[in-house]
Formats: structure tokens, C-alpha cells, sequence
């Protein structure tokens, strides 16, 4: 795994304990349209009408989109959820 891929996991742990975390489509599409959300983890599998969502909710309101190198599988289990994720941001 590279450094920049374990300095991105550490991230979304940090984000976690501290409660910033913003899980799922339908709620960080939310978090994104109140502007509320600065930055968004997208796992490498995630659907592509999410993936055009989000694109074009970037050219309304800019945010940053990390595309990360795991599944959401592991971004589930990353998460300590018995489901997979495949979005995550982070509340500003």
C-alpha cells in the first residue's frame, strides 16, 4: 500500500472517531448541495450514476474528490460497518 494510500485510510479513521464522517449516497449527496461537505472519499468500485452525481454537483459547488484504491468492501469493514460504502465525506 502506498504512503499516500495510508495517509488517506488514516484520514477517514480520523474522521470517524471524530464523528465528521458523513456515510451514503442519498446524505452526502445532501451534505454536498447544503454545503456542508468539503471533502468526499469515493471507493474504487462505486457506481458510476454516483460517480456523475457527484461530478456534477462539483461544477455547482466545488468540493474535493479523493478516489481511493480499496472497494466498498474494505472501505465497509474500514469502517466498521457490516455493509458496504462506497462514499464517504467529510463535514465541514
Amino acid at each position: 500500500m502506498a504512503a499516500k494510500e495510508t495517509k488517506t485510510i488514516e484520514q477517514i479513521k480520523t474522521l470517524l472517531t471524530e464523528e465528521k464522517a458523513i456515510i451514503g449516497k442519498n446524505e452526502v449527496l445532501r451534505a454536498i448541495k447544503s454545503g456542508s461537505a468539503n471533502k468526499v472519499f469515493l471507493a474504487k468500485n462505486a457506481p458510476e450514476d454516483l460517480k456523475a452525481d457527484l461530478a456534477y454537483y462539483n461544477k455547482i459547488n466545488p468540493i474535493e474528490i479523493v478516489n481511493l484504491e480499496i472497494d466498498n468492501e474494505e472501505l465497509g469493514v474500514l469502517c466498521k460497518k457490516n455493509f458496504f460504502i462506497a462514499v464517504i465525506a467529510c463535514s465541514a
